[in-house]
């Protein structure tokens, strides 16, 4: 089934060319079906790129979704027109009365920053706790997962010394649990990111269950006991190329990053990049939109307290 995007959204050439199946808003409406309706808080600088990202995953589920993109401000982009940004994307005014099958919050590049520091964290604060009521599943990505388990669960993360860059090998924790149905026992996902999050306390939440975890790269998914959000700390929606792309540019800007780990044929930045993490994102959002938001959500979303937990969950 296909992911509706908006009419002339630039996202749409691209997964078409990779035989990727998207609808526009004007042909899905002449069908009558129930889609799941996703909303997309997009904190990336490039994005349009992260769209392309965030829609290649979704549009490869069996289900068919409807996904509004949404800004944290409407401060101008550096990195995307103005144009793009008012024909796209809403202000949290014009949908925090809506309910949603389900939100994706991604990744920011503020790593570095701490989160009262932030200048939107008061807006980040506020979509979080709105989500708990309005949302019946919240993904988180990167930094925002990050951010969702300090302001959600109070844990704090720790600065690293070094970015944490590459792709590295993780293990699945729990073996029961429908969001890691069809993994392998070991896989591979990127990380980019200055923080890292401490999966001894983490483990000794009441609230949270690891679920894959890597020993160089840390917990990777933990979900709250309610099914209700996910955090993913790596960013399994990157293509091929990304790490690369801010690695060069890291380079040009003269910060002397190291090489990302695990990613270049021999360790050669001159040599082709190995994608060894697609098939991994592709499962990982099919199952999170199939289990923990299409089998949870009520079929009328004005009702959220028809949300039930799955009973399976230890």
């Amino acid at each position: 089934m296909p992911v509706r995007i908006p009419d002339h959204l630039p996202a749409a050439e691209i997964l078409q060319s990779e035989n990727i199946f998207v609808m526009s808003e004007t042909r899905a409406a002449n069908q009558d079906i129930r889609p799941m309706r996703v909303l997309l808080l997009n904190l990336m600088p490039n994005k349009i790129e992260t769209e392309t990202q965030i829609l290649r995953l979704l549009g490869n589920t069996p289900l068919q979704v409807d996904i509004d993109l949404l800004r944290i401000h409407d401060k101008a982009s550096k990195h995307t027109s103005v144009d793009h940004m008012n024909a796209f994307y809403r202000d949290f005014e014009q949908v925090r009365h809506n309910n949603y099958d389900g939100l994706i919050i991604t990744g920011a590049p503020l790593g570095q920053i701490d989160f009262a520091e932030v200048s939107y964290w008061q807006h980040i604060q506020q979509i979080i706790d709105w989500s708990q009521s309005h949302v019946t599943s919240t993904l988180f990505l990167c930094w925002a997962a990050h951010a969702g388990l300090y302001h959600l669960y109070g844990l704090e993360r720790t600065i690293l010394p070094v970015k944490r860059s590459g792709v590295f090998l993780h293990q699945r924790v729990n073996q029961h649990f429908p969001l890691l149905r069809g993994f392998d026992d070991e896989f591979y996902a990127p990380h980019s990111r200055f923080a890292e999050m401490d999966i001894k306390q983490i483990h000794e939440h009441p609230d949270l269950t690891v679920l894959a975890s890597s020993d160089e790269a840390g917990a990777y998914l933990v979900l709250s006991r309610d099914n209700r959000n996910l955090f993913v700390t790596g960013h399994p929606e990157y293509n091929k190329v990304t790490l690369n792309d801010e690695y060069q540019r890291d380079v040009e800007l003269g910060l002397a990053p190291q090489l990302p780990q695990n990613y270049y044929k021999n360790d050669d930045p001159n040599a082709a990049a190995i994608a060894r993490w697609h098939s991994h994102g592709s499962l990982l959002i099919s199952n999170w939109l199939n289990y923990y938001v299409y089998q949870l959500t009520p079929y009328d979303l004005s009702d959220l307290s028809a949300t039930t937990p799955w009973e399976s969950n230890p």
